[in-house]
């Protein structure tokens, strides 16, 4: 530097070291030139794929009275005041069957075959009955007839319709026991037909089983278009269960299904054995999906008299220890909220921070865009 300097001074070689002193003033100048790098790129919006966008379900968040929910065991039963009980007012004995337990029946359906003398008797009876209300009537009319004529005192006409009516009385008694009855092929032996068209739900009888007149019903038909659940109802549930009021019941065989009914009927007295109060429930059975001995869970849900934001339980992915849900607003603008927990009740969720009530969360499929949310964000 020092030779350039003193070559400008003495003027030797002036131009080549004029030259030289500017490259190198110029020199710091040109490095704030260097070309900029470019900034990343701001990663693409995540957008649900188009097959998955029929798969999801969403559901609008809304501000909803708090209620706490309760689920009682219960077991459906047919309708007492919907059946028909079969009990047999002769003895004999059962040839043969036709019907099983489940069975559909038809009104005047052959179901058994019964060898009974009892009913032979009936038979000879009905026969006599016949004659002697055919010969009381005729009296009966001679007694009015001489009555009208002053012939007949008032006591004789009276005593003629007593005589007709105990008679008319006996054959109607008679008549009933056989009506559901028609001669076998076999002598002494009847068949029993349906009382009533329905289903069996109970069935005491078997081909060679010896029966007594009067002892229990031999089946029992009900059409089951109209059931009963009985619901167990602890003594710490008593605050959550009032006559009159709805519940939703689910059962293992329809596991993505719910049925909805009213407590008809709330017994007072604790059951000796179980040690729980009855609840009624009557419930429509219009696609028979409900069968007898079927047990199923009530429940019914009683209200805090608070509100607060409500979601389905099934929007919630819980993830290291947070819970989340998946705010949808379009198909390519969806948002991970964490939201904190008020209380749970049965499906749904109480939200205490986290949503504002209009909002829409993904209820179904919504793990999947989760993940894919997650894995953009790291």
């Amino acid at each position: 530097m020092r030779s350039v300097q003193k070559s400008i001074k003495t003027g030797k070689g002036g131009h080549a070291a004029l030259r030289y002193l500017l490259v190198v003033a110029l020199m710091p100048a040109c490095w704030g030139c260097k070309p900029k790098a470019e900034a990343p790129a701001a990663p693409a919006a995540y957008c649900i794929p188009e097959a998955l966008r029929e798969k999801i379900r969403t559901d609008t968040v809304v501000m909803a009275p708090v209620t706490e929910a309760r689920s009682l065991t219960g077991e459906v039963a047919y309708n007492p005041d919907k059946v028909l009980h079969y009990i047999s007012l002769v003895s004999g004995v059962i040839t043969q069957t036709w019907f099983s337990l489940g069975d559909y029946v038809r009104q005047g359906q052959v179901l058994a075959e019964l060898k009974s003398t009892e009913l032979s008797g009936l038979v000879s009876e009905q026969k006599t009955l016949e004659s002697r209300l055919s010969v009381a009537r005729r009296s009966l009319d001679a007694a009015q007839a001489m009555y009208r004529d002053g012939i007949a005192s008032e006591k004789d006409l009276l005593e003629a319709k007593s005589q007709e009516q105990i008679v008319r009385a006996e054959l109607e008694k008679v008549s009933t026991s056989l009506s559901f009855f028609s001669p076998g092929k076999q002598p002494e032996t009847f068949l029993i037909r349906a009382p009533g068209s329905g289903f069996i739900v109970d069935k005491n009888i078997t081909s060679g089983i010896q029966i007594t007149a009067g002892n229990g019903p031999l089946f029992t038909v009900s059409d089951l278009a109209n059931v009963w659940i009985t619901a167990n109802v602890y003594a710490g549930d008593l605050a959550y269960v009032k006559e009159n009021m709805p519940v939703v019941l689910r059962s293992s065989a329809y596991k993505d299904e719910t049925f909805t009914g009213t407590i008809r009927a709330l017994s007072q007295v604790f059951d000796a054995e179980e040690k729980v109060l009855k609840a009624r429930i009557v419930m429509d059975n219009p696609g028979l999906q409900l069968k007898p001995g079927m047990f199923m869970d009530v429940i019914v849900k009683k209200e805090t008299g608070e509100q607060a934001l409500r979601v389905p339980e099934k929007a919630l992915i819980f993830n290291d220890n947070k819970d989340y849900v998946v705010v949808y607003k379009s198909d390519c603008d969806t948002e991970i909220r964490e939201v904190e927990i008020l209380a749970k009740s049965n499906d749904d969720v109480y939200i205490s921070k986290g949503l504002q009530a209009g909002e829409r969360v993904i209820s179904r499929n919504h793990l999947l865009i989760f993940e894919a949310l997650q894995s953009m964000n790291k």
